[in-house]
């Protein structure tokens, strides 16, 4: 079991940026893969990024480019910059981690609005 906490959502104009972070409860050294999931409103939750232990990362077709993640094991926490950002990039952003199980967090609101 670990336990993930999100945090550094918040309303940010278009093309702005944000970056949000992942704590884990222990060390993700071990962690399969972290990764960052979004859902808006009357959607279903997507897979917008991950990172394996081996460090090879994944992206939504829709976030290539903008969006980075990356890992620091030594702090236990996941990253998801996002850069360039555009209103459909509005959602409820997720960490996840697989590892046998799998854990979720509670979710930051990212929302991007003129």
């Amino acid at each position: 079991q670990v336990q993930l906490v999100e945090s550094g959502g918040g309303l940010v104009q278009p093309g702005g940026s944000l970056r949000l972070s992942c704590a884990a409860s222990r060390s993700i050294f071990s962690i399969d893969a972290m990764g960052w999931y979004r859902q808006a409103p009357g959607k279903e939750r997507e897979l917008v990024a991950q990172i394996t232990g081996g460090g090879s990362t994944d992206y939504a077709d829709s976030v290539k480019g903008r969006f980075t993640i990356s890992r620091d094991n030594a702090k236990n926490t996941v990253y998801l910059q996002m850069n360039s950002l555009k209103p459909e990039d509005t959602a409820v952003y997720y960490c996840n981690a697989k590892y046998g199980g799998s854990s979720w967090g509670q979710g930051t609101q990212v929302t991007v609005s003129s």
